[in-house]
């Protein structure tokens, strides 16, 4: 093949190569900086969607930037047959800063939640009760995309192809506790639970469901494990949002915005829960290698500056006000504005997915969300000029639709 031929089609062979899990758009970007994305001509997009909540010091954070340097420059990967001091300093502060004794770091939120699904089940078994294995889960959660946390999740949508389901999993809706304390028996090991549902339209609980939730545990000897890999890491002002309904859970998932673009999860447990994960009984190669845990401890190094969470909890407010008129503006368009913190949604009169294009097109990205949401789940750094850009789009986009 003439090479001139070649470069003009190895942009389709690449694109033709990956596998077509993804509804993409078609743009790609090329450069960030801040709160900013451009495309491969250039054009600039406001990012709202910071990958789903992910990049959450913003594209390029200098102090991210620097430290990834450095530790590329001095060791990437040893592997967990050793000690990894990085990784120790990362699991200190994350303990420090939570209810939690132990951590286990990971690559991603479902490899987090599966450790967690291991760890409830061999508490259980180590306390003398290995018939308690099942977890109670919400409809409209999302735990990831593993065969068990699709299972945990029981979305049609993610199950179909893929089943029988695995076992162990009893759903009741979301933010109902009779219906939960309903569904426990003696089998019942866990309560899995969301502090806010993300994928699922930015979904709240009623006031006191986790508060409900910790004490029908401690009632029936279950264990209360917080699925916070998208409200955590101070995406709701605080670092984590449990802290809001003053309890703390036994196990809880976190990723996303702990690396802030570079993968790493982890699950984080109190020594009375974590009892049975001795050597052998779970692992990941890459977890918490000294890149990954230089990143992280980079993120904390902002994330617990003093003043940060502040500045998130102010912008948060600026931004939903901001949003609250559009449903009595533009009746049509909106129905609903959701959430809490930095982690809203705007309930689509429209299809969720042409309110994403036209704000696309208007040069703002959002992440779609189940219920018909679109969410704005922007870099924890954002400020004011960027909330006003956003509201902007926003205003201008729902005026389209609504013709």
């Amino acid at each position: 093949m003439p090479r001139a031929w070649r470069a003009f089609l190895d942009p389709i062979l690449v694109i033709s190569a990956t596998l077509p899990t993804y509804a993409r758009a078609d743009v790609a970007f090329e450069r960030g900086e801040g709160a900013y994305l451009y495309d491969t001509n250039g054009r600039r997009y406001l990012d709202f969607a910071a990958g789903v909540a992910v990049v959450s010091l913003g594209h390029c954070h200098p102090h991210l930037v620097a430290a990834l340097q450095h530790q590329a420059g001095t060791l990437w990967h040893t592997s967990n047959m050793y000690r990894i001091p990085l990784q120790e300093k990362l699991a200190q502060r994350l303990c420090d800063n939570s209810f939690a004794d132990r951590a286990f770091f990971c690559n991603s939120g479902a490899e987090a939640v599966e450790a967690g699904l291991k760890m409830v089940r061999k508490y259980h078994d180590e306390t003398g009760n290995p018939d308690r294995y099942r977890v109670i889960t919400f409809a409209g959660a999302f735990h990831g995309r593993t065969l068990a946390t699709i299972s945990a999740g029981q979305q049609k949508k993610h199950l179909a192809g893929f089943e029988p389901a695995v076992d162990g999993f009893d759903q009741v809706p979301y933010g109902d506790l009779a219906a939960t304390r309903a569904a426990i028996t003696e089998q019942t090991a866990a309560i899995l639970v969301e502090a806010i549902q993300g994928e699922g339209g930015a979904r709240t609980a009623p006031p006191g469901f986790l508060k409900g939730l910790r004490a029908m545990c401690d009632e029936f000897g279950l264990l209360l494990f917080l699925d916070e890999v998208q409200t955590g890491m101070g995406r709701t002002g605080r670092l984590f949002a449990y802290e809001w309904e003053g309890i703390t859970p036994d196990v809880m998932s976190v990723a996303k915005g702990l690396g802030g673009g570079f993968p790493i999860g982890a699950c984080l447990a109190t020594e009375k829960a974590a009892v049975g994960m001795t050597a052998g009984t779970h692992g990941s190669t890459f977890g918490g290698n000294p890149l990954a845990a230089a990143v992280g401890n980079a993120v904390l190094d902002v994330i617990l500056a003093d003043g940060f969470l502040d500045h998130v909890r102010r912008v948060a407010g600026t931004l939903s006000q901001r949003l609250a008129s559009l449903p009595s503006e533009f009746p049509s368009v909106v129905a609903e504005l959701r959430g809490a913190g930095l982690l809203l949604g705007l309930r689509c009169q429209v299809p969720n997915t042409a309110f994403a294009d036209a704000l696309r097109r208007g040069g703002l990205l959002v992440a779609g969300a189940g219920d018909n949401v679109v969410r704005l789940v922007p870099p924890l750094t954002v400020h004011d000029t960027h909330i006003d850009e956003a509201a902007a789009a926003l205003e201008r986009a729902c005026r389209e639709l609504a013709q």
